[in-house]
């Protein structure tokens, strides 16, 4: 059903970030009015993540300008179906195909296709706050956001129902040389959710049209290209039913300069996070998770 009641919820949360960021950057404000030669200016934190997503999710890191990234994203089935489908490998995949590009500094832009309904999706990312090495902000903060469209062959979905969005604010830290973590409270909205007729002959939401969640995702790096990554997400709204499961995920991560490959077990099967956040209904308790990689290419022009 569509929701055409205007999201007062949404508002209130992107005004908080604001406010907090203005919170966190006040005393750089405050250091302005001091003399030019008692200012230190201090370097930004590099590779707090050596890619653009760790597992499921995007990282606050934006590569330099001028760098474009191809990314490709696969998920196999189940494992819960044992032999008959080699443990998922050999059952329905999902793939996406990613390119990005980034015009100018701290901004990346980018397009994707998804198997899954043949989604199409824009995305942006920009890079808010930078972690300093020494004297500036503890943190680094970016924003992401996308708006997805179905694509597949359905006559009886209208255009605007096949729209979705999702916006997610990254905070992280570089914890030591070889120990990151990050925080990403999300928002996701669906122009149009499934509905069901209830006794009173009208027809009733299964879910709510918008759904709030909140990711923490890890690397722990054991030499200089090897590292552990680990990824969980849980949401926050609880829908009239059809409630998603959280997603817990781990795997190993190879990184070389222009590279980085990772492989990780997980429940979540869709790729497009909006699709997680939302509609997961993989129990990670009943075998329900599955096998996935991530590959991403940079090339700098």
């Amino acid at each position: 059903m569509k929701n055409k009641k205007i999201n007062t919820t949404l508002i209130s949360c992107y005004v908080f970030a604001i406010l907090f960021l203005s919170m966190i950057n006040i005393n750089t404000l405050m250091a302005q009015d001091k003399p030019i030669e008692s200012v230190v200016k201090s370097k930004p934190v590099k590779n707090t993540f050596d890619g653009s997503y760790v597992i499921d999710n995007q990282t606050v890191n934006i590569p330099v300008i001028n760098t474009m990234e191809f990314a490709l994203q696969h998920r196999f089935g189940t494992i819960n179906n044992g032999y008959s489908d080699f443990y998922g490998l050999f059952a329905g995949a999902n793939v996406r195909f990613a390119l990005s590009y980034v015009p100018v500094n701290d901004l990346q832009v980018g397009i994707g296709l998804c198997e899954d309904k043949m989604q199409w999706d824009g995305n942006i990312k920009y890079a808010l706050i930078k972690q300093s090495v020494s004297g500036g902000s503890p943190v680094s903060v970016s924003v992401y956001a996308n708006m997805a469209v179905i694509t597949n062959d359905d006559p009886f979905v209208d255009k605007l129902d096949r729209i979705s969005y999702f916006s997610q604010l990254m905070i992280a830290r570089k914890i030591t040389d070889n120990f990151s973590l990050q925080v990403s409270p999300s928002y996701t909205h669906y122009n149009n959710v499934e509905g069901y007729f209830n006794s009173e002959g009208t027809i009733s939401p299964k879910m709510n049209n918008d759904h709030f969640a909140v990711a923490c995702l890890g690397r722990y790096k054991i030499t200089e290209k090897f590292g552990i990554i680990a990824n969980y997400d849980q949401p926050l709204t609880q829908h009239p039913s059809n409630n998603p499961h959280p997603n817990i995920s781990f795997g190993i991560e190879l990184a070389t300069a222009g590279h980085v490959f990772q492989i990780f077990a997980g429940n979540y099967a869709s790729i497009l996070q909006q699709t997680n956040n939302m509609y997961n209904q993989n129990d990670y308790l009943a075998s329900q998770y599955l096998l996935g990689f991530n590959i991403t290419r940079k090339f700098h022009l």
